[in-house]
């Protein structure tokens, strides 16, 4: 960890690591990834479980998964299937906030990977890390109510439900609420035995 000029430590956001599971190896996400990962910001699903609106077209992309690995405010893994060696989604620790140690997190995959149990060792492993290599304190999310199954992912790896944004997302017509969720550094090391 390294403090800024007002001794507030700073998480080591502009290392990209490669962290390793049994089921998933988490890596940098780079420009060559585009391809893999266009799949699933196209799928009809996919995009309402995210509340994803856009189609952006591959330079605009190649543009962003380009960019990742200049971000010091945020990390961005691909999720590597390693039975396969495919790239099958993307783990995100985002919106940094500094002064509460704190950052959001996001991760999707491509519609054929689901079921397997990749997303929950992906979840649990860009956690640990946020917590025991970045020094956060507190890692949040939100889960719109009609995604049951990454509740489920969440809560294994020890997220918590703190509360509900009534109507947050307007999908094709029907309101939604989100759930808000977060798991805290102490509850981290206390149930994963580090």
């Amino acid at each position: 960890m390294a403090d800024d000029d007002r001794g507030v430590a700073i998480p080591r956001f502009r290392s990209k690591p490669t962290l390793d599971g049994e089921l998933v190896k988490l890596r940098p996400v780079t420009v060559d990834d585009v391809v893999a990962l266009t799949p699933m910001l196209r799928d009809a699903q996919v995009k309402r479980l995210t509340g994803y609106r856009d189609d952006p077209g591959e330079a605009q992309l190649r543009a962003w998964y380009g960019s990742r690995g200049d971000q010091e405010d945020r990390l961005d893994l691909a999720v590597v299937d390693k039975a396969t060696g495919r790239v099958v989604g993307e783990a995100v620790l985002n919106e940094w906030d500094a002064d509460n140690e704190s950052c959001n997190f996001r991760i999707a995959f491509v519609p054929d990977a689901h079921g397997r149990g990749l997303g929950t060792e992906a979840t649990s492993l860009i956690v640990g890390y946020g917590f025991t290599r970045l020094g956060l304190h507190r890692i949040s999310l939100e889960v719109y109510a009609f995604n049951p199954r990454a509740r489920r992912v969440y809560e294994k790896v020890g997220f918590v439900a703190e509360g509900v944004l009534r109507d947050a997302l307007l999908w094709e017509g029907e309101r939604v609420d989100a759930v808000v969720m977060s798991i805290l550094a102490p509850d981290w090391f206390k149930n994963s035995g580090t």
